[in-house]
Parts: C-alpha cells; structure tokens; sequence
C-alpha cells in the first residue's frame, strides 16, 4: 500500500482574519519562554549576587514587551495588507514597540551602569578617589544617552504620522532659522550640559567630594546634566547650576584624595592642662576606627584676652567619619575637662569662678 504524504499546516491555511491574531499569540509565547529561560541563566549566573539580581528583574517586563510588540507587528506586516490594517491598529502597534524598545534600552543602560561600578568597586576596594571618579563619569555617561534614546524614541513615534512626515520636510527647508530660534531658546540649558560634560571629565567636582560653596560645607551628592546637587551636614540640600562649578571658584577638600584634616578649637582658661589633653586625645584616638592614623595634634594656636585658643587637628578617610570623629573628641574632651578639669573652663562675668577639682 502507498504511503499517502500528509500536509503540514502553516500560515497560509488559516482564514486570513485570523493569522495576525495566531501570529501574535506564537510571538506571545516566544517572548514568555525566552523570558523565563534568560531569568533563570541570569539567576545562576549571579545567584550570590542579590543586588544585580534585582537590577536584572526589572528588565523582565520591558523585554518580554519587546519581543511580543516585535513579533506582533512583523507578523501583522507581513500577514496583512496595509489597505486591510486600519492606521490606528498599526500606529498603536507600532508606537507601543518603539516605547518598550526605548524602555528596556533604559534599563540596560541601568544594568550595565550598576555592573561597571560594582566590579569597578570590587577591584579598587581602597581606592575611593578614583571609585569617586568612575561614578561620576559612567553615571553622566548613562545619563547623556539615556537622554538620546528617548529623544530618538519621541522623533520615531512622531514618524509614524503621515502629517508629521510632511511637516517635516517642511522644517527642513527652513533649518537654518528654526536652528537659530531653537539656539537662542535653549541657550541656558545647553550651557549647563556642556558644562555638566565639562564636570564629569576635567574632574573638577565628584560624586563625594568635601566642596565648599556659597560659603557652606558640604558633600557632592549628585551631579547631573544640568545641576550639582550639594548636601550639607545639617541634611540640606544646595541645587547648583553646572555652569556653577565652571565660572565661580569653590574650594574642593577631596581633590586627588578623599582623605581630610579637620580643626577642633576650644577656648579655655590658662590654667587648662594642655600635656593631658594631647595625651587624652591620644588615646581616644587610638581607640575609634574613625582616625585613619594621619594627624593627630594638639597645639595652643592663641593666648589673648586672658584665654587659650587650644587647636586639635585630627584627620580621617573621608568627610563623614571627619566629621564623626570632631563630634567624638569635642564631646569626650569637654564632658572630661568639665568633671575633672572645670577650672580650665571658660565662664562668663556673671558667674563666680569654678572651684579647682579636689
């Protein structure tokens, strides 16, 4: 008996108004399985790493967008005639995949940025100058192109538009004094871009960095495109112009090194025990992480008006524990000079002396 050849079905034998709906159903279940697979190779892959774990979840959703919105207009374009397809399915459709393209560039651009400084991190543990740097540099970096990505997702969207289209060729035979308009409008902002680039890569500023500006101390938080953001010690925040940083002197504290010096004055009386404060400083010192085992110093700096001007000069790894480490030894100095040592003390006219310490 002959074998009888069986037919495998495709596409074609499918009533037409039902193939674009079969298509998309198919590119459905594509972009679930590949989501599910590169989720679980992503989990083993980085399976002691909870952080890129998590940055890596958010990119599930944009994906699993792309690939369904991807495989539902090609097969819709090629199943479909454009005299059968109503404008407003296709530009819907369209428009939908250029914004979870643009999406999931976004996130990837996010990834990426957050792989480079962990390893970056990891190999230069000690090194928190040059970490500072990289920071600052890959984060404006990611910023500048994120910002063209969704400029090229807004134009590729108004494309779609046949009006728009024609609009557009238009403007172009006007360029020349639309590009004078639009310079003359966006002077500002541009200026603060260039300077922001400008920031970034002569390393004036960092992300970290101890700067004293408009005569408040404080930490570079943040530096974007168009603005530094400064926070001082007592939480608040200073919002700069970057054209700021490149027009009006600052100081930096953390240029070339994150390590700082810090100054502690106390006024006392002249029968302040100078020999055991420095050797009191010493030991509290010696017993807090905070000193990184540079300076230590205790000096009367002054001796005027029936005073002592006593400076200790401390110094440590960075502007936080600085400043962890003045507060330390201010409070330790003073709670023991006014238990043991509260002639030493100053007290103002009003009040009688303090009765030396028995």
């Amino acid at each position: 008996m002959p074998f009888t050849q069986i037919d495998t079905p495709t596409l074609q034998d499918v009533p037409a108004d039902f193939r674009p709906w079969l298509a998309t159903l198919i590119a459905l279940v594509l972009a679930t399985v590949l989501t599910l697979v590169l989720r679980q190779v992503f989990n083993r892959v980085y399976r002691d790493d909870e952080g890129m774990r998590n940055a890596i979840g958010k990119a599930r959703l944009p994906f699993f967008l792309t690939v369904t919105l991807a495989g539902a207009a090609i097969s819709t374009t090629t199943l479909v005639s454009p005299s059968e397809l109503p404008f407003t399915v296709s530009f819907l459709l369209w428009a939908a995949l250029v914004v979870s393209l643009a999406w999931l560039l976004v996130v990837v651009l996010s990834l990426v940025e957050a792989t480079l400084l962990a390893k970056y991190e990891k190999d230069h543990l000690n090194e928190v100058s040059r970490f500072s740097r990289m920071k600052t540099q890959v984060t404006l970096i990611r910023r500048v192109i994120t910002a063209v990505v969704l400029l090229i997702a807004v134009a590729a969207i108004l494309l779609l538009i046949p009006q728009v289209r024609a609009v557009g060729a238009g403007l172009l035979a006007s360029a020349g004094l639309v590009s004078v308009i639009a310079g003359l409008a966006v002077q500002g902002t541009l200026s603060n871009v260039f300077a922001g680039l400008q920031i970034a890569f002569t390393e004036a500023v960092r992300v970290d960095d101890t700067v004293v500006v408009e005569a408040q101390q404080g930490v570079i938080e943040d530096i974007t495109l168009t603005y530094v953001v400064v926070r001082t010690a007592d939480g608040r925040r200073i919002i700069l112009p970057s054209t700021y940083f490149t027009t009006t002197p600052f100081e930096n504290w953390s240029r070339g090194t994150a390590e700082l010096n810090g100054n502690i004055v106390l006024d006392l009386n002249w029968t302040a025990p100078v020999d055991e404060i420095r050797r009191r400083v010493t030991q509290l010192l010696e017993s807090t992480d905070l000193w990184d085992g540079r300076t230590n110093s205790v000096q009367v700096t002054d001796a005027i008006g029936g005073m002592l001007k006593l400076t200790i000069v401390v110094s440590a790894r960075n502007s936080g524990d600085l400043w962890e480490l003045k507060n330390f030894i201010r409070e330790r100095v003073t709670k023991e000079l006014q238990q043991n040592f509260p002639e030493a003390l100053p007290r103002p006219a009003a009040y009688p002396p303090a009765a030396p310490a028995k």
